[in-house]
């Protein structure tokens, strides 16, 4: 008992029944006009909602190779703590959020299909079950308030004297009970309160059930509206699409099982009995998805899949926001219309001159595969992160070489001479390559328009990861690498659905072979660091160089700490490092006095210079330090496996480095070290020979 009761208090701690009565609020017609009154806003339409719902979670600009970016917040998640995160696709989100702007300003886009075009996993779907979730949470805020009603009716059957509630089967706004002729008015009073550009707009008349109702009541009451809406019960609506409250989702099926009835509703015959025609509004069910969506948003998954009979039901529907239930009047709606579709469906729209009416109703948005290494990385970690993979090593790297894979074979090739897919890879993901500025990077994206609209799905990444973590090795050995992921990437061309172009397997089988040299060199630059990661040494040997530096650019002389005469500066040194970074003889004046300018500037703002400060030194020191130990530590001897105690030694410090400071574990650590020596080995063979 004692252990229920304190699942009882975990669940008591999570509900809240203050919060539970305000969105239950219910009133009177004459509560709601004083609430609207007071905030204009819980009247807003469709379109104003959405675009305020993604507003509320802030925004922020940023810069990205000389083009101004704002990266919208909500787009992360935020819901539900990063699940459907949207990672890299600023731009394309970006003329979403226009949409909506554009829409909620009624500036016509209002009137139009949001079509999200691009590949197959290309988050088009993400995007839409985001916008439906946020609307959902967004409905039960202070922020996100809106209402609909029911009118209170006398029981039919038995006629006791007692009431019933009967809803509006559309969650219409209340405000469309008030008559036209007093609409204009009314709605400048609500407008005044309203800032800039943003007004309350009411189009059309209630339902066919609701105007029914109105009409026999004002019968009732001999025209008195005020006695009519006495029998109106607003109350909050909280959107759900499970309860298929203003969110709905249509998924095409085969022609023969298809109806528009899905779309507008369908006569209820139990009710004709009792109100004697098919034609009475109250004998329909309002319940089709275009019914049950209005105030909020509807999505039509692979949209250009619908039968053309469907299509032209949409066209009413976004032009006009009406749409024909069976055997009514057309009847308004007050949705977003949002389909999305990818490449082949596209092109048949496109070819297909009776759907010109269609295309011309559309906004289309492309939506492409990343083509930025960091973020197709964050979209692999969220599921196979170490929060989420629980028992099972994932060798660092793992993720990064199959995301660097995906993203190379959505990259165009360069026009531009010189300049490698890999290359152009690094340089999307911010790196800094000689000879390359902002403006060659603008240029590449430029000349290649369509880049990210084709090349390897993230679903198929995704797959084979997730292959190599089930796999018979990963069982054994608790613990995955690049090279599994690898060969299940490369495995699993020969018999991929989407890919039938035996040269395009062949140009994605060679890109694998660019990644596995670049992991190679990743490898050999991460053990370089490790052994040479020594601080102490790695800080002497900074100090001589700089001391030779600041000597050779001032025309001094050297103390020698060990003989105390004064020396030349120590050229053989000097050149030993900035070898290893490729600084020509022809530039080594030049790059001396560049370090010196660096010091000098650091030291103007009160700053101490490191060895670690300045990048490309550091890369010197530690590719100089690493070969000056190279030899001593024997690392090709790891192959032949006679290692001496003393090598031994140094090479376990080396593992521990590799553990501590790159994420290896124990036996992945020593994978490398074996690997990262058969390189070296076959180097030396190399040489030799």
């Amino acid at each position: 008992m004692a252990k229920s009761n304190a699942l009882v208090s975990i669940i008591d701690r999570k509900l809240d029944q203050s919060r539970f009565r305000e969105q239950h609020w219910e009133g009177t017609f004459w509560d709601y006009l004083e609430i609207v009154h007071e905030n204009p806003a819980v009247s807003r339409n469709s379109f104003q909602r959405v675009y305020d719902m993604v507003l509320s979670y802030g925004s922020e600009p940023f810069m990205l190779f000389k083009q101004d970016y704002t990266r919208y917040h909500f787009f992360a998640d935020p819901v539900e703590n990063g699940a459907d995160a949207i990672y890299g696709l600023e731009r394309p989100l970006m003329q979403l959020v226009d949409f909506f702007k554009s829409a909620a300003q009624g500036y016509g886009t209002e009137r139009r299909i949001l079509l999200l075009h691009g590949p197959v996993g290309s988050s088009k779907s993400t995007i839409a079950r985001l916008l439906k979730k946020g609307l959902e949470s967004y409905s039960k805020t202070e922020a996100g308030r809106l209402y609909t009603y029911s009118w209170r009716l006398p029981h039919r059957v038995n006629n006791d004297g007692g009431e019933h509630l009967a809803d509006c089967p559309m969650h219409e706004e209340p405000l469309l009970l008030i008559p036209r002729e007093a609409r204009p008015e009314v709605l400048d009073a609500v407008n005044e309160k309203l800032p800039e550009g943003r007004r309350v707009r009411l189009y059309g008349e209630p339902c066919p059930f609701c105007r029914r109702i109105q009409a026999d009541l004002m019968d009732q009451y001999d025209g008195d509206w005020k006695k009519v809406m006495d029998h109106v019960r607003v109350k909050r609506l909280i959107l759900s699409e499970k309860d298929r409250r203003g969110i709905g989702t249509f998924q095409p099926k085969d022609e023969k099982n298809q109806d528009s009835t899905e779309l507008t509703g369908d006569i209820n015959y139990r009710k004709i009995a009792e109100f004697g025609s098919d034609s009475d509004p109250r004998a329909f069910n309002f319940d089709g998805e275009l019914n049950i969506a209005n105030r909020g948003i509807v999505e039509f998954i692979e949209v250009l899949k619908l039968d053309v009979a469907f299509l032209y039901d949409l066209l009413g529907a976004s032009q006009e926001h009406m749409i024909k239930p069976k055997k009514f009047a057309q009847t308004h709606i007050d949705e977003v219309i949002l389909g999305h579709t990818n490449e082949p469906e596209y092109k048949k729209l496109q070819s297909n001159e009776m759907m010109e009416a269609f295309r011309d109703r559309t906004i289309k948005i492309d939506v492409p595969y990343n083509i930025k290494l960091d973020d197709e990385v964050k979209i692999y970690l969220k599921d196979f992160g170490n929060d989420k993979i629980k028992g099972m090593h994932i060798a660092p790297h793992t993720i990064e070489v199959a995301a660097m894979w995906a993203v190379l074979t959505r990259l165009a090739e360069p026009k531009k001479a010189g300049i490698t897919k890999l290359q152009k890879l690094q340089l999307y993901n911010g790196k800094s390559i000689p000879g390359f500025t902002e403006d060659s990077i603008k240029e590449l994206k430029e000349e290649a328009p369509r880049e990210g609209m084709q090349g390897i799905s993230p679903r198929y990444i995704q797959d084979k990861i997730s292959n190599a973590l089930v796999s018979h090795q990963a069982q054994i050995d608790k613990a995955i690498n690049p090279f599994m992921v690898m060969n299940e990437l490369e495995g699993g061309l020969s018999h991929h659905s989407l890919i039938t172009d035996e040269e395009l397997k062949k140009e994605y089988k060679e890109l694998l072979a660019v990644v596995r040299e670049e992991y190679e060199n990743i490898l050999k630059g991460e053990v370089q660091r490790a052994i040479s990661a020594d601080e102490d040494a790695i800080k002497r040997l900074a100090t001589n160089y700089i001391e030779s530096v600041r000597a050779y650019t001032q025309h001094e002389r050297v103390r020698n700490r060990y003989t105390g005469r004064d020396d030349e500066p120590d050229e053989r040194l000097m050149r030993s490092i900035e070898e290893k970074i490729d600084i020509p003889d022809s530039r080594k004046d030049d790059f001396r006095q560049e370090i010196m300018n660096y010091i000098g500037a650091l030291a103007l703002d009160g700053k101490k210079f490191e060895y670690n400060t300045n990048a490309r030194l550091l890369k010197a020191l530690e590719l100089k330090l690493f070969e000056d130990q190279r030899d001593t530590i024997k690392l090709k001897n790891l192959v032949s496996s006679v290692v001496d105690d003393e090598t031994q030694q140094k090479i376990d410090v080396v593992k521990q480095r590799l553990i501590k400071y790159f994420g290896y574990n124990e036996t992945s650590a020593t994978d490398v070290l074996n690997y990262v020596a058969s390189i070296f080995a076959r180097g030396d063979t190399k040489q030799d020979e």
